[in-house]
């Protein structure tokens, strides 16, 4: 099959104006008659249902939690990106745009990253409106703060809940529509398949969560906002109801997947603690605005300091390596993510890892409390201030940036980070691949859209901080409302779509089946006993660090998971109640699959990219072509990738792809 991107055609700054000014459009008094399915109630699935029932059509809305307010958004804490230039330091659609593009190592489609920057300044207004509590600066104004990989500021934010704010904006407006009759909700439902009539998507299948009831739903078209899949790994900052489901049934029922196996690995996390874990927690990469990033210089130091002879702050300065500030003076601890994963796991990989199991860095607020303090001092005319007066005026500053966030913090490490500096890892966060989709959000299933996370378009192989909610809120409220008005212009004169027809039947009777399996089976293994086989997996032979050989041991390895799965699954309980073992196991069951997928795209992309390196094993000796084996600490910044485009004409040939650093292309890394 052919893909087709549908991107117009003309200059980037124009394209979308000029499409939205040639596609077609439903009369107002057509919506009423046209019905859409949007799955997933996030941000992005949130968005879209809520502007889908102002603009008129019927809109029929699915969460697998009690509540759209329970969806994985409101986890997201740091803000969310947009080209206001409040700050006046130089931020246009423009840069943000070529930020997103760099940031993802140039493997994002463009016409859809300028799109996303063009609408961005119009989300704020729409979040304000809506209520949404940003933070606001001494003059009153909305106030911005910076994230990585970029060198200006424009990351709105609420404290360290913006998801959550943003996420209640979105509900507000989705309540509204639920009261007028426009949002038929459907909570405590999961989607199990798609359902095609002649081609098209035409519905699904659900199952109710509560009772077990097996539903069929019809539409006009469908519209999946489910996430990512960072769960593959089984420890991730995602919730552990976050799942693959939705958008692995699409793939094999004929939507595209599209690069897989590229996954956001965060730099400021919790360490793990031990094999018992479940998952990890997520600290806001906003803190890299204020805490630096260090550890000991010495090897000698570290060991005293894991065997409990040493705290960090008996090290002085000169016995600290601030190892992000030394490499990358330009941007200093706000590298992009990709970046300051790597390098944080080079320094633990090389020994330096500051915790029990040798995985965690520092990220130390010190100085930054003692610069408040003195600002702040001199503000309030405080002459001599002592030492404990500077502390107590920087720490109400730096409370009342990221308070919730140490607060959180100290709950789950039992340390006081204003005290003691926060320990923080690498951990797999925000996937980057997902199911392919063209200009207009469409899957390669007519009718078939995809939003948000669930999608591979705008992120390429790295997403800078604070663009998850900008991505979710473009696509649902600015932009596949227009888009998929001009593939509903065709169903106007459609009527119903029947539930009781052939493709129904067969589409329900697979669900059955499968469940019936799950039900029956007379295994001796719980469904986390093979989640947490193929976590490890990933992990080890999938994850920052990657090589031919490894690669092919993971295929291999989760085929037997896989295998061993369908026989030996034991699911407790019935299908006909609540039963949460039956959800996993179906969710677990689609990981495995997508685990394989997952590494075969590695295996085949012999670079590397985003958050992960290709290294050398012993079947491959000196670089692939094209291709340098690159150690972190040689990495340019962002990427060893030169961009070579020009304002207005930004289009990237496979040839135009330029490692920055000639010598690099000379050298193999061992």
């Amino acid at each position: 099959m052919a893909l087709n991107s549908k991107v117009p055609k003309g200059s980037i700054q124009n394209k979308w104006t000029d499409y939205k000014n040639k596609i077609n459009l439903v009369n107002p008094a057509n919506k009423r008659h046209i019905d859409v399915i949007v799955v997933g109630t996030g941000l992005a699935g949130g968005s879209a249902a809520a502007t889908l029932a102002e603009l008129g059509y019927n809109v029929k809305a699915f969460a697998y939690q009690d509540s759209p307010r329970r969806a994985h958004s409101i986890a997201a804490q740091g803000g969310i990106n947009a080209a206001k230039n409040y700050q006046g330091d130089g931020d246009s659609t423009y840069r943000l745009f070529y930020d997103t593009v760099k940031g993802g190592d140039y493997r994002s489609r463009e016409a859809n990253v300028y799109r996303l920057a063009e609408v961005s300044a119009n989300i704020i207004d729409q979040c304000v409106a809506q209520g949404v509590p940003f933070a606001r600066d001494y003059g009153g104004l909305l106030d911005n703060r910076s994230f990585g990989g970029v060198l200006v500021s424009r990351t709105f934010y609420a404290k360290g809940q913006t998801g959550q704010q943003l996420l209640l904006g979105a509900y507000s407006a989705m309540n509204r529509q639920i009261a007028r009759g426009k949002i038929e909700m459907f909570n405590r439902h999961e989607m199990l398949d798609v359902v095609k009539v002649d081609g098209k998507a035409r519905g699904i299948i659900a199952r109710n969560l509560i009772t077990g009831e097996i539903e069929r739903h019809s539409a006009h078209a469908v519209v999946v906002a489910t996430g990512g899949y960072g769960n593959v790994y089984f420890l991730s900052t995602n919730a552990m109801g976050s799942n693959v489901t939705a958008a692995w049934k699409i793939h094999k029922k004929g939507a595209y997947f599209a690069n897989p196996c590229y996954t956001q690995i965060h730099p400021t996390c919790i360490p793990r603690s031990g094999d018992y874990q479940s998952k990890l927690t997520l600290m806001s990469e906003s803190l890299r605005n204020d805490g630096r990033i260090w550890v000991p210089k010495n090897l000698e130091d570290v060991k005293a300091i894991r065997e409990g002879r040493k705290k960090p702050t008996d090290l002085s300065e000169d016995e600290r390596d601030y190892y992000l500030e030394r490499r990358y003076p330009a941007f200093g601890n706000l590298v992009p993510r990709d970046v300051a994963s790597r390098a944080a796991k080079e320094r633990c990989d090389a020994g330096y890892g500051v915790n029990a199991t040798g995985e965690a860095v520092y990220l130390d607020f010190a100085d930054a409390i003692t610069r408040y303090g003195t600002e702040q001092a001199k503000i309030h005319n405080i002459s001599n201030p002592s030492k404990e007066k500077i502390y107590d005026l920087g720490k109400a500053i730096v409370e009342a940036k990221y308070g919730n966030l140490f607060q959180m913090y100290e709950k789950i490490v039992d340390e006081n980070p204003y005290e003691t500096p926060m320990m923080i890892y690498p951990a797999v966060h925000y996937t980057m691949g997902g199911v392919w989709v063209d200009y207009n959000l469409m899957t390669t299933v007519p009718g078939l859209y995809c939003i948000g996370e669930a999608n591979f378009s705008d992120h390429g192989a790295n997403r800078l901080g604070a663009s998850a909610l900008m991505q979710g809120l473009a696509d649902g409220y600015f932009v596949l409302p227009y888009t998929i008005g001009d593939y509903l212009a065709d169903d106007i004169r459609t009527g119903k779509i029947p539930t009781d027809t052939k493709e129904f039947d067969q589409a329900e009777k697979e669900v059955k089946d499968r469940i019936d399996f799950f039900v029956n089976n007379k295994g001796t293994k719980s469904v986390d006993y093979f989640h947490k086989k193929l976590g490890k997996v990933m992990w080890d032979k999938c994850g920052m660090s990657r090589n031919e050989k490894g690669l092919k041991e993971a295929m291999t390895e989760i085929k037997a998971i896989r295998e061993e799965f369908w026989k030996e699954v034991s699911v407790p309980g019935s299908s006909k109640e609540m039963n949460p073992e039956l959800e996993k196991a179906g969710r677990v069951a689609d990981f495995l699959e997508l685990g394989e997928l997952f590494a075969k795209d590695a295996l085949a992309r012999e670079e590397s990219c985003g958050g992960h390196f290709r290294e050398e094993s012993a079947e491959e000796s000196g670089p692939q072509k094209g291709e340098a084996k690159r150690n972190d600490k040689d990495f340019a910044f962002v990427s060893a990738w030169e961009y070579k485009g020009e304002p207005g004409d930004a289009v990237l040939h496979k040839e135009e792809l330029e490692f920055k650093d000639i010598e690099l292309k000379q050298r193999s890394y061992k």
